[in-house]
């Protein structure tokens, strides 16, 4: 015989309210009733009607989670935030990714108006500034990592522009004077932010901005390598760079090897995001640490309020992130030498 919610109910000795409670809105019982209602339905192995819950409710208990490109190692520790937010709530996450495709992104947005998701975390936000406004203004929506510049939405992200000013600075300080950037596409905010840092750092320091000294990447490792390689070809060549993300910094890093050059030796590299990667290799990646399940978990908590009706007192989070120092950049006495040296960076090892 199947269990009902009445039998859970019976077992627990609270009303079927509040069993139906405990399962679709948890916060409006108390600990110790949820523990109670919650052992009834171990002991039963009571399996709700989700189906006639969802028809009843108008929810699927869905979320859909919008991501340029699943394959990119920083989006795994958002995607852990956002999902084991979710399920302490009772939500299940569906993975939209597009692949850095446009078109695609508004294709998963149209899952909404097809009621089979009740609300929306986007990763990416290169659709139509109206489109977005538009879903925004009908379905729960928050943006995390990008963002729209004047965009009444929802958003969780770190500041882009100070992060790239900070590490492209630390260079700075070490000596450098002649400091390149690999940037992402242009076509994505975040891109055209680390550059505006960067741009930031060397004039605030008196030191030129060469147009050579700036190559765009489109975030893969292999465009880390080609990039790098240009930058390497130039008669004047840098002695730094700061790369738009750690897996280019990779592929950067390998290019400079394949050119004969020590890193950092002869040329240092910094990257952006300390991803997994940033550590393992060798030498050890300096770069910027973004709090990448804090971004995901903050971002669900902003959609679990929008669903519930709840007003937000903020709709914009700005989270910490941090300058991680390791060996690709070197010290200052690394520097000097190369620099006394006339810089072994200067001219590609045979």
């Amino acid at each position: 015989m199947s269990v009902k919610m009445s039998d859970v109910a019976k077992l627990a000795n609270v009303a079927p309210a509040t069993v139906s409670r405990v399962l679709s809105q948890p916060h409006l019982v108390s600990k110790e009733t949820q523990e109670k209602v919650l052992k009834a339905i171990e002991e039963l192995n009571y399996q709700p009607h989700i189906i006639a819950r969802q028809f009843r409710k108008k929810e699927t208990k869905t979320i859909l989670v919008v991501v340029p490109d699943i394959t990119h190692p920083f989006f795994s520790e958002v995607l852990k935030g956002i999902q084991h937010t979710a399920i302490k709530s009772g939500y299940r996450v569906i993975l939209g990714d597009t692949e850095n495709d446009i078109e695609r992104e508004g294709e998963f947005v149209d899952l909404l108006f097809q009621k089979q998701a009740d609300g929306m975390i986007l990763l990416t936000a290169r659709m139509d500034k109206d489109r977005i406004e538009q879903v925004s203004r009908q379905f729960p929506t928050v943006l995390a990592c990008e963002y729209i510049d004047g965009l009444d939405i929802s958003t969780v992200s770190i500041d882009n522009i100070s992060g790239a000013r900070k590490i492209t600075e630390h260079l700075i300080s070490l000596g450098h004077t002649k400091i390149a950037h690999i940037t992402g596409p242009m076509n994505v905010i975040l891109s055209r932010d680390r550059l505006k840092g960067y741009r930031q750092a060397m004039i605030s320091h008196d030191l030129p901005v060469d147009s050579a000294f700036i190559q765009e990447g489109d975030f893969s490792l292999e465009s880390g390598y080609h990039q790098m390689i240009r930058l390497l070809s130039l008669e004047q060549r840098p002695t730094s760079v700061f790369v738009f993300n750690d897996e280019m910094a990779i592929g950067a890093i390998k290019a400079a090897k394949d050119s004969g050059l020590k890193v950092p030796e002869d040329i240092a590299v910094v990257g952006f995001d300390n991803s997994k990667m940033s550590d393992i290799i060798e030498p050890h990646i300096t770069t910027i640490e973004q709090p990448k399940y804090e971004i995901g978990k903050k971002a669900m908590e902003l959609l679990l309020g929008l669903m519930s009706g709840k007003a937000l007192e903020r709709k914009k989070f700005v989270l910490k992130d941090e300058l991680i120092v390791r060996e690709s950049c070197g010290s200052k006495s690394t520097v000097k030498n190369f620099i006394q040296l006339e810089g072994p960076a200067a001219k590609l090892k045979s």
